[in-house]
């Protein structure tokens, strides 16, 4: 069976999330366009999110008992292609990581109060890794330096957890999510991978402080900040899995990097239609430039960069159900590198394909462009994850 066979159910799916995409989310990007990138873009955002999250978009992956679709991440990389094609920003902010960090949740075994929260309606989630003056690279490739990794520390103490430290300026989501998920230094004598926890953060938990809005090169629509904490107490079950077990957690939950890889491939192939369409439109030597063969290399190079990420990213998707290690390790990671890297192939043949009309402000290639390398760094950078897949192999994998 083809990995990109669908069933009649799934192009269902599609189709519902393409038409709520250009309904909701295309006139926010059309008003950027217009207006420029807003102050604060949630404002703007919000009823069209509230209005995704009414279809399901955001609860696809939570469990049919617990109040959403039960999807599998197949499903969520079919919708996300498909909103990732109209705004790689929104899609990959609001809808993928709101979409997947209630796995954490669920396999961190969480109970009570925190289960409940897989019932909720519509919220906006952020996870916090990253630090100011600590290397992204380190939470994946730290080995055993217990100097290495995040430093934000939280100490125990007899009514729960105290936090203090800050993430960096670019956490996803900051200022606007209603809960973050937050990797800690429980211990700061072991390795990353024994000294790390996850925690529940309400956003309105005393000592939480949000920083300016980071300004991105590209994805305007999106929030990203520093966050502070000053002495935040935490109880003691905002506590997800066991202590000392973040980094592990996150390695169960897959579906975390093929969903943001799901986003890239839409943009590619948003880069794609839109130069062919152009091609197809505009005349040179009493015939569309598509006829050219110069013009038509590129197009059919575009054409197999959106198939080549979709297959990666749909064989990730897959394993991520029947080989969950498998796709932790290689093929999540794989297809990450190769959506990104096809993204930005493609939005930079757009603008080589437009010509003049390319670098003009007006028309997309330059969006496509500016959106798809805010990829190469968010995730991990593309290097760090060469670097884990290359570690990886060496260990059989």
């Amino acid at each position: 069976m083809s990995l990109l066979a669908s069933t009649a159910e799934q192009d269902l799916l599609r189709k519902s999330t393409a038409d709520y995409a250009a309904a909701r989310l295309a006139p926010l990007v059309a008003r950027v366009r217009r207006e420029g990138a807003p102050a604060r873009p949630w404002d703007w955002v919000e009823p069209a999110f509230h209005e995704g999250a009414a279809l399901g978009l955001t609860k696809l992956l939570v469990p049919a008992d617990h109040g959403g679709l039960g999807g599998s991440c197949v499903d969520a990389a079919i919708i996300l292609e498909e909103l990732g094609a109209v705004d790689v920003g929104m899609a990959g902010d609001y809808f993928a990581l709101t979409a997947t960090m209630p796995l954490l949740l669920q396999r961190a075994g969480a109970t009570g109060e925190l289960a409940q929260f897989l019932m909720a309606p519509a919220m906006v989630l952020a996870g916090a890794q990253s630090e100011p003056n600590v290397a992204g690279s380190e939470l994946m490739l730290g080995g055993m330096d217990p100097a290495a990794g995040p430093k934000l520390a939280a100490i125990r103490d007899a009514d729960g957890w105290i936090l203090n430290g800050a993430k960096s300026a670019f956490i996803t989501n900051a200022g606007v999510a209603d809960n973050y998920l937050i990797i800690a230094r429980t211990d700061a004598h072991k390795p990353p991978i024994e000294g790390l926890s996850l925690f529940w953060v309400p956003a309105t938990t005393p000592g939480l402080s949000i920083g300016e809005k980071t300004g991105l090169i590209g994805w305007p629509l999106t929030h990203h900040a520093e966050l502070r904490f000053d002495d935040a107490r935490l109880p003691s079950g905002a506590l997800l899995g066991q202590e000392g077990g973040a980094a592990m957690l996150f390695a169960m939950v897959p579906e975390m990097p093929v969903c943001l890889a799901a986003c890239f491939v839409g943009l590619a192939r948003a880069a794609h239609d839109y130069a062919r369409r152009y091609a197809m439109e505009r005349q040179s030597m009493g015939m569309p430039i598509a006829r050219h063969q110069a013009v038509a290399l590129k197009l059919a190079e575009m054409a197999m960069n959106v198939q080549r990420a979709r297959l990666m990213v749909r064989e990730a998707a897959s394993l991520c159900a029947s080989d969950p290690m498998h796709a932790a390790m290689l093929a999540a990671p794989m297809a990450k590198v190769q959506a990104v890297d096809s993204a930005i192939a493609n939005a930079q043949l757009c603008v080589e394909v437009m010509g003049g009309y390319g670098v003009a402000s007006e028309y997309e290639a330059g969006r496509f462009l500016n959106d798809a390398w805010v990829g190469w760094a968010c995730d991990f950078t593309r290097d760090v994850l060469m670097l884990g897949i290359a570690a990886a192999q060496e260990r059989g994998g």
